[in-house]
């Protein structure tokens, strides 16, 4: 399967990763994930992505992560999040800052959040809104390459999903390590491309 017939709008969703105001934002709690968004221009790339694929017809989901203030929901069982859990100013459910990014949301997308976890597919509500959507394939976007896109990429291929990761749209840090993820981790498990590539195809 090429790449035109792999990201056809009939059957591709786009999905934005933890593009949130408190992870990459102004009220984003700590520094990785915000300056390697700003240094790499990752917000304007994803905004033409984004506009490309409504215009083409196509939805874009946003995977967010908040935290109750008592935590029911969330799980002490991994060490970085564990710290996050003990900020109680971070990205606090139902707040600003676990809104998307302004400038990314458009009032027909859907926003899948969750409390638990590194990724965003498990007893969530995304794996349902792309069934409903027809989905066959979802594009990757945003933060970040750590963690949260090869937990994306590896749950939406365990669901049956194709991945297309523009890698251009997507942000890991420090760079080096971002480059190694999708050399030897993400390609051959997802396709990878450039959102000029797919603009190209969806025009």
């Amino acid at each position: 399967m090429d790449l035109a017939e792999l990201v056809d709008p009939k059957h591709t969703t786009i999905l934005c990763m933890e593009m949130e105001r408190g992870v990459v934002g102004d009220l984003a709690r700590f520094p990785g994930p915000r300056e390697v968004v700003e240094r790499e221009g990752i917000v304007g790339r994803c905004v033409d992505l984004f506009d490309g694929a409504r215009r083409a017809g196509m939805r874009v989901i946003h995977c967010t992560a908040a935290f109750r203030p008592d935590r029911v929901g969330s799980y002490r069982n991994m060490p970085f999040v564990s710290k996050l859990m003990d900020d109680p100013e971070h990205i606090p459910a139902g707040s600003p800052a676990a809104q998307p990014m302004p400038e990314l949301l458009h009032a027909n997308d859907l926003i899948s959040e969750r409390l638990h976890g590194i990724a965003p597919f498990v007893k969530t509500s995304l794996d349902p809104y792309l069934r409903s959507l027809d989905t066959k394939t979802v594009v990757a976007s945003g933060v970040s390459l750590n963690r949260g896109i090869i937990g994306m990429s590896i749950e939406g291929v365990d669901h049956g999903y194709s991945v297309v990761i523009p890698t251009d749209a997507v942000a890991g840090y420090p760079a080096e390590y971002a480059e190694m993820v999708l050399k030897y981790t993400l390609d051959g498990l997802a396709t990878l491309t450039t959102v000029d590539a797919l603009l190209e195809i969806w025009r």
